[in-house]
Parts: C-alpha cells; structure tokens; sequence
C-alpha cells in the first residue's frame, strides 16, 4: 500500500497513478465530495471481487458507480427523456442516482433487481480522474461494512486489520474532508422521486404541471413565493431556471417579480446581474442572473453569489445549466433551493417540472 498526499503541484501525478492502479484491478482510496471513497474497475469481476471482500460486502447489496458525464450514465443504465431532465437537474452533486442496469458491470454491483446505482460527483480530482480513463469505477464509501465512513486517512486506517490494509494499493490522502453524509441515494425507477438514503441533501418534486400562457407560467412562480415566503426570514429563496432558449424562464422571473410588485423585470442578457429593493417583509432584495454569457468558474466568481444567500434575499438565475455544480449553493446550512425545468410545446405553452432541494 502507498499513501500519496494530495496537493496542488501533484495531482496529475496521482491521477496518473491511480488510473495506473485500477488498470491493473487494484484498489484507491480516493476523497470526494462526500466521504472518503473506494475505487475499482467496475467491469473487472477481479477488482470487483477484491472490493466486496475488502468490504465484508454481502451478496445482493449493490455498490455505485461513479461516471464522467450525462452520455456515461446513459451507457450504463436505462433512462428516460424524462429521467434524464431530473438527473441533469441535480448532477452533479451528492447523490447516487438508481436506475435499471444496461449491464456493462460486473453483476456483483448490481441489486438483486437489475438496478445500479451511478454517481457523477462534483469534486473536482474525481471529475478529471473520470476523464482520464474509459471505463467506470466503483464509488463506494472506504468503510467496512456496518461501520461509519470516513473523513480522514488515519481514521479508515485505524479500522483496518494487516490483511485489509494489505488489500489496498493506493491511499490518496487529502487531509480531513468536510464532515458531510454519505450521498443520498434516489431511486428514479418508479413514476415519483423516491429518497432510499438520506444523505445531507434531499430532493422533492413540488410541481408537475402544464401551462397554456405567459401568465399561467408567472401563476406558477407567485404559486411557490405564497407557499414558501415565510423561508426568507431564515434563509434564501433560490430559483435556479432551465430550459432551452425562448422556453418561458424570463416569463417564470416576471411572475416572481411581479410577486413582489416589481412590473419592469427583464433578462439581464448583456449585464449578468440586476438587483431590485423589495418592499415586502421579509424580503428585501431580488437578485436576478442570466448566465446565458459565462464561460468559466471565475465569470461566477465575480458575481459574489455566495455573499448574497442569506436572508431576506430571493435569487433567480436563468440559464441554471451554466452553474455547472450546485455546491456553492448546497453547502449553505439553511437554503431553500428550487430547480425549475421548462420545456417550450407551442407558442405559448410550456411544461414545468419543479424540484425542492433541502438540507
């Protein structure tokens, strides 16, 4: 076993070295986004075998997989148009999304009824690992079986016995990880989000619902600010807009605005960013973003976001996609946090599908 530390000057060395190991079917400790992880080459019935006895793993338990991008989880298991909207609605991010396996696993990852559990992590080391080999790779917790996971590298290993320990090749050490739940666990099979493990985040549909006008679209947003208004006195309200252009998201912020009595809201296209006071306790601000013109991580660094998510304040962000991760939002404590998905069927009717994320 070889522990590396993790560092800045370094990682594409570790990469390269543990893409190295799990070629040759051995087994990396990795950090993530949740909780220190385990790593094998998940179509080697070698290294899969070598995992699940690592683990004490009994038979019928599936084990997740983690994956490089959306076209990956398609190769891997069955998913519908519209499964595939809710897994881009929440990855990646902290959760393991289960859907019917196209087996091109080993089966021993596999729940007794053919699902599989995937996993497309928002940590970095892990997404440029992913991109750097061309199969998937187990994504399960470093802990034993019945026993908790792991935020440190002396922790796991001061669990282990001489034999365990001798069974991993390479412990990739990035210090104490944040202390975060193992990520929740969303069976998607079925025709409702269903929650089989809760892990820091949890995500509900609000509302499924089909709109015949502009201002049944803006209904829909008045809708959600009556029923969760009272939010803002604790924290944020966040609406995060998907949808192709021209699919109603501007329609859906005027209906917000016009909540709050504000008739002149428009898309901030060409400026990024519009703020308006509110004069409606307790909310104070409108913060409203289109990121339809951010290319990098550093355009949203600029935009101060994580200065503005406290209370009293709403923020609207069309474009959503281009927020690429939702950490910056899901590590807040106390946020209420909506995605909100819209798709165009004519001229002036739209479906929406809105999702609560909560802490």
């Amino acid at each position: 076993m070889r522990i590396a530390r993790l560092g800045r000057d370094n990682s594409r060395q570790i990469i390269k070295e543990a893409r190295t190991v799990l070629k040759r079917d051995g087994l990396v400790v990795f950090p993530s986004d949740t909780v220190y992880g385990l790593a094998a080459n998940a179509r080697s019935a070698q290294a899969v075998e070598k995992l699940l006895y690592f683990k004490d793993r009994p038979r019928g338990q599936s084990v997740s997989i983690a994956v490089k991008d959306y076209a990956d989880i398609a190769r891997h298991v069955e998913a519908t148009p519209q499964q595939m909207e809710v897994l881009k609605t929440i990855l990646p991010g902290p959760f393991t999304i289960v859907l019917p396996s196209k087996g091109r696993v080993s089966p021993r990852l596999e729940a007794e009824d053919g699902t599989l559990g995937v996993r497309l992590p928002d940590f970095g080391f892990i997404r440029k690992l992913s991109q750097t080999l061309d199969f998937p790779y187990t994504a399960t917790s470093a802990n034993l079986h019945g026993k908790g996971p792991h935020y440190s590298v002396p922790s796991l290993l001061h669990t282990l016995s001489r034999k365990k320990t001798g069974l991993l090749d390479l412990v990739i050490d990035d210090g104490e990880l944040p202390r975060r739940l193992p990520s929740t666990v969303v069976n998607l099979t079925g025709t409702t989000v269903q929650t089989l493990r809760q892990g820091d985040v949890d995500i509900e549909l609000v509302k499924r619902t089909d709109s015949q006008s502009e201002e049944q679209t803006k209904d829909v947003a008045k809708e959600l600010l009556q029923t969760y208004l009272n939010d803002l006195k604790t924290q944020p309200l966040v609406f995060v807009l998907k949808g192709d252009l021209g699919a109603g998201k501007t329609i859906f912020a005027k209906g917000i605005g016009e909540y709050f009595g504000i008739d002149n809201v428009i898309s901030p296209t060409f400026v990024l960013y519009y703020e308006y006071n509110l004069d409606r306790e307790p909310a104070e601000k409108l913060h409203h973003f289109d990121l339809y013109r951010v290319e990098t991580p550093e355009d949203m660094e600029v935009l101060g976001i994580d200065e503005l998510l406290k209370s009293g304040q709403v923020l609207v962000f069309e474009w959503g996609e281009k927020i690429g991760s939702t950490s910056p939002l899901l590590s807040q404590k106390k946020i209420t946090l909506f995605f909100v998905n819209i798709k165009e069927k004519g001229v002036h009717s739209r479906h929406l599908e809105i999702y609560r994320l909560r802490r």
